[in-house]
């Protein structure tokens, strides 16, 4: 095979044929493995991200139903956390309850 090819990623030009198109049962085996050896750390800290989440919204809920703030402010952030999740909590604890503790009660 020309070596001019090589560096494109071409083994072969296009139209060609060669003899041994078939990769190795060997290398099928490693790249099985790899995929293994990728896949088990992803399979303990998938479902441990899921829990945080889960954690972070049901915590979120509590502290926005035990707040302070008005009905109609609990009920968008409510909302807000039903939509976005991840996101809504989030803010809930870097914005909105900041907010809620500065303001006066309100009913």
């Amino acid at each position: 095979m020309a070596d001019y090819l090589r560096p494109c990623g071409l083994s072969r030009l296009p139209g060609t044929k060669e003899k041994h198109m078939h990769p190795s049962s060997s290398h099928l085996t490693a790249l099985a493995a790899d995929a293994q050896n990728i896949s088990r750390p992803l399979a303990v800290l998938v479902p441990f991200i899921i829990l945080v989440a889960i954690a972070l919204y049901v915590s979120a809920l509590i502290s926005i139903i035990s707040s302070r703030a008005g009905n109609g402010m609990k009920f968008a952030w409510i909302i807000f956390c039903f939509i976005a999740p991840v996101v809504g909590s989030l803010l809930w604890f870097l914005v909105g309850r900041r907010n809620v503790l500065r303001s006066p009660t309100t009913f």
